[in-house]
């Protein structure tokens, strides 16, 4: 991955990486319903934190489900995307100033998108 310089593509973390990992849980209604997340909200707090030690912390990958406003958003996004979150806010802004194709993780546009 590191052949690749992190300004050519949206990932930003090429160099070093042996592995990257993602956590996900669901449940049912057999489970418990709604009454079972805070369970499984535990559950899963606790494998993050048994698995922080084998992370990365330089820099450490993360976001915030959910979060759309842009001074929030760059919290995150700089570690997600590392020095290539403005440069993608930008490009959100000018082929999506109004932020139609948003999702929890979605990067915002930037408020003014900069010039060439």
């Amino acid at each position: 991955m590191e052949e690749i310089s992190e300004s050519k593509t949206a990932f930003g973390h090429r160099g070093g990486n042996l592995f990257e990992a993602q956590y996900g849980i669901e449940w049912s209604e057999s489970d418990g319903g709604i009454n079972a997340t805070g369970r499984y909200v535990e559950m899963s707090r606790r494998l993050y934190n048994a698995m922080a030690p084998y992370a990365s912390s330089n820099p450490r990958e993360a976001n915030e489900s959910g979060e759309t406003d842009f001074e929030v958003a760059k919290e995150y996004g700089a570690k997600y995307f590392g020095n290539n979150f403005m440069r993608l806010a930008g490009v959100k802004a000018m082929v999506d100033p109004e932020n139609f194709f948003k999702n929890e993780q979605s990067i915002p546009p930037l408020s003014t998108p900069p010039s060439h």
